[in-house]
């Protein structure tokens, strides 16, 4: 199988802005999402999230949150911007947490934990609310791979003392998060406003994604003329950051992009958020993890790492895990392939007996399945990797910065 000629690369890595966006076509059964939740209050990132509902529990300085071995930083940054301690938990491979990784001693200390819904693909926080219940520690539900869906025997968002999520990953929006809570008032967040002109960006940067990727016919030509002709004003201006995060003797926190936390969402996300169609959203998400399956269940050499079996879900990404891991990211990423991998770990982050994190690190690339890729789009992606995994001797190319 050869991959389509009119392929436009690099794909898309993130739900872009498109006429088929406002589309209400596609009616599937009722699909909870985090917005439904009884409180909710809108952020700039998922992190912003995790930042907030931390300050939302007024945790003494220094207290202990515990956090997975897996994760991306940006899960880990918000708790030392917030002043208190990391710990870590191992995880199983249902990718739930490995409690018995959890000593006595630290799970008495332990004032909060943060549990993520990995890929899209949630699961039931049964036995992890229990245990946060007999350890008196507050439960962070972590939904950014997760705006809708269910996990287990209740919604998504339902489990934890709070829930966090991540707007940009589901719409074509340039920022936000949703901090939530079933049972518990969200405390009013001392978030400033933006300025006119971010704002005012905010609405170009859509735009410009979207007309970057051919989406808007009979006017992309137009728009694409308009931006030409911004950028080449912008040329060789500096990049300056507004980063207000604290110094650390680390590299990890800057590539966090903390310098927005304590602001309010631009209009743009919560206008997407508010208007767009959900139907299209899920069930093109479906679509693309289905498709992702059937290509690469007949290979021995890698395998999806969950089944999906639960028909509310609404897939992030699909996890394969592949045993020449390195070779075969390096030259996705190189094709400008839309995949990632969880690879750069918080330092201090310990080895744990009976621990998947790190070998998840390793092995197991996401591969994005949003709504803006087309079924020919996933196609290319799978045949690129099945490619790669049949030619061994295929060189290593450096990785696309």
């Amino acid at each position: 199988m050869k991959p389509p000629d009119k392929l436009r690369l690099p794909l898309p890595r993130t739900p872009v802005l498109d006429w088929s966006s406002f589309s209400n076509k596609e009616r599937p059964s009722q699909v909870h999402s985090i917005g439904d939740l009884s409180h909710t209050v809108f952020t700039t990132s998922g992190r912003a999230a995790i930042y907030q509902a931390l300050l939302q529990l007024r945790l003494e300085p220094e207290s202990l949150v515990l956090a997975p071995s897996y994760h991306c930083p940006t899960m880990i940054a918000p708790v030392i911007l917030a002043g208190l301690k990391i710990g870590y938990f191992g995880i199983r491979a249902d990718g739930l947490p490995n409690l018995n990784t959890v000593d006595a001693l630290t799970a008495s200390r332990a004032k909060a934990i943060i549990v993520p819904h990995y890929f899209g693909l949630a699961r039931s926080l049964l036995e992890v609310r229990q245990w946060c219940d007999e350890h008196r520690i507050a439960l962070i539900e972590d939904c950014a791979h997760c705006y809708f869906g269910s996990a287990g025997e209740r919604p998504v968002g339902t489990w934890g003392d709070f829930a966090t999520a991540s707007l940009s990953k589901f719409f074509p929006v340039p920022e936000g998060g949703v901090l939530a809570s079933a049972g518990n008032t969200v405390k009013a967040l001392s978030l400033s406003q933006p300025s006119f002109k971010a704002q005012l960006k905010g609405y170009v940067d859509v735009l410009e994604l979207a007309t970057r990727h051919g989406r808007f016919s009979g006017i992309n030509r137009a728009l694409s003329g308009f931006f030409r002709l911004k950028n080449s004003f912008a040329r060789g201006r500096a990049n300056h950051s507004d980063t207000n995060a604290p110094a650390v003797d680390d590299d990890m926190m800057p590539s966090c992009d903390m310098g927005r936390i304590v602001q309010a969402p631009l209009s743009i996300a919560l206008s997407l958020e508010s208007i767009l169609p959900r139907g299209r959203i899920i069930a093109r998400r479906r679509q693309n993890f289905a498709l992702y399956a059937r290509h690469f269940a007949p290979m021995r050499e890698v395998k999806g790492l969950f089944p999906w079996t639960d028909e509310s879900a609404v897939p992030y990404v699909f996890p394969l895990w592949v045993e020449e891991a390195d070779r075969i990211y390096q030259e996705l990423r190189s094709q400008g392939m839309p995949v990632f991998r969880w690879d750069r770990i918080w330092p201090g982050t310990p080895q744990m007996t009976d621990d998947l994190g790190p070998s998840w690190s390793h092995h197991v690339l996401q591969f994005l399945c949003h709504q803006d890729l087309s079924e020919a789009d996933i196609t290319a992606t799978a045949v690129a990797t099945l490619t790669l995994l049949a030619n061994p001797q295929v060189p290593v190319t450096a990785i696309a910065q």
